[in-house]
């Protein structure tokens, strides 16, 4: 039985809206991962008091809100580390403030694109200079207007950036997706008083109104989760009970491939107030056969995608078009998760826009470079639970971005 660490995506929401609410936000569950604590920060720094208090069942995290527009100019550069979501959402806070403020990045977050970002808040009033489409970009923010945005993109990020800008708008802001992508910040908006409507494609939000105080359960994250899940699939006689995990409708297609996969899934929603559903989720190892993933299924499945990989090691096959997206995360994630399961000795292709894993060789072991990306670092390390030989996972100190104690959970799973 094992627990995952909060979920990374509505700790960042809560984290933000709670400083641009009135009043005093607590969150619980809070993401411990570096992305989040570079959120934290930057939120600090633009004037936001933020404290940790211990209680009987962990830490709780209280938000002293500052209201829309209330935000104060930051000393110097905000520093988003390694988050694209810190970046980004930032960006749509920003653009509804009148002073100029630069955000920074590591290495790795500065070859992120951000035009995609910076485009739709150019047309609502603010101007964004960024270095050739990426950070350091600076953010100079006054009145906005409301705009019907396009996205061009499926993008959870670009889509919360526009509505966290249209709060602070005159106006309906609305964006219109053609896939649809998480929708954590529709919830969270709404459980923080928002006034937001949802219709099919199109989200929108109106401009002006406060947002209230809340307290925020963060349950655990299923893109964490989901390597346990592969972890045991792939496993013969494994099986793994992951409780009080997000059950969230857009981030669950993994479980369905994993069945799809063979694996034995079953799903327990437990009641719970709030805005996102959780419960226990528990995956045993079956038969294992090759899927595919097209590209209509990408967009709900793009975090997992790495660990769906790394099942496909242990048998069966997947193939993967459609994932173009995979090349601008913390990395190359197409290049380097191909030449990671190469190095494992697994049967792997590259493709432009996705990968192919065919199923049937068992892993010989080896160097796998995970490049400083938290993700590829986990999936090799499920991938190599497989394998005859010994395996070495360069740049494994990265799961401090989402999922600290990673490998201190798979020793204790694995024992």
């Amino acid at each position: 039985m094992v627990r995952v660490p909060g979920d990374k995506s509505i700790s960042h929401r809560a984290l933000i809206l709670g400083a641009l609410a009135r009043g005093h936000t607590t969150i619980r569950g809070l993401a411990p991962g570096e992305d989040c604590q570079s959120t934290r920060r930057c939120l600090a720094a633009l004037g936001v008091a933020i404290r940790e208090s211990a209680e009987s069942d962990g830490l709780a995290w209280h938000v002293e809100g500052r209201g829309l527009g209330g935000l104060r100019p930051p000393p110097g550069p905000l520093d988003a580390g390694n988050s694209g979501t810190t970046a980004r959402f930032l960006m749509g806070v920003l653009a509804g403030h009148p002073f100029s403020v630069t955000l920074v990045g590591d290495a790795s977050l500065s070859r992120r694109p951000m035009r995609r970002v910076a485009d739709p808040l150019g047309l609502m009033g603010a101007r964004i200079e960024t270095t050739g489409g990426c950070l350091p970009v600076t953010v100079t923010g006054g009145r906005l207007r409301a705009v019907t945005y396009q996205a061009s993109v499926p993008s959870a990020q670009v889509k919360s950036a526009v509505l966290l800008a249209g709060l602070h708008a005159e106006g309906v802001t609305a964006v219109v997706e053609r896939q649809p992508t998480r929708d954590h910040t529709e919830r969270a908006l709404a459980a923080f008083g928002a006034d937001i409507a949802i219709d099919g494609p199109r989200v929108s939000v109106r401009g002006g109104g406060a947002l209230t105080a809340a307290d925020v359960t963060v349950p655990g994250d299923p893109s964490s989760a989901a390597f346990w899940a592969a972890a045991a699939a792939g496993i013969p006689g494994a099986s793994v009970v992951i409780e009080g995990v997000g059950l969230n409708p857009s981030r669950t297609s993994f479980l369905g491939i994993l069945e799809r996969m063979g694996a034995l899934v079953d799903v327990r929603p437990e009641d719970r107030l709030g805005p996102e559903p959780s419960g226990t989720v528990t995956v045993a190892h079956a038969a294992l056969r090759a899927v595919e993933v097209d590209p209509a299924q990408v967009p709900g499945l793009i975090d997992e995608l790495p660990a769906l990989a790394a099942l496909a090691t242990h048998g069966g096959g997947l193939s993967v078009t459609g994932a173009g997206e995979l090349r601008v995360k913390e990395s190359d994630r197409i290049a380097a998760l191909v030449a990671g399961l190469r190095a494992l000795g697994a049967d792997a292709q590259e493709l432009a826009d996705g990968f192919r894993i065919t199923g049937g060789r068992r892993l010989t072991g080896g160097a796998a470079d995970a490049v400083g990306d938290h993700r590829l670092a986990m999936a090799f390390a499920i991938a190599a639970l497989g394998a005859d030989g010994e395996s070495l996972i360069r740049g494994a100190e990265s799961v401090a971005v989402s999922y600290p104690a990673f490998f201190d959970t798979l020793e204790g799973l694995c024992a």
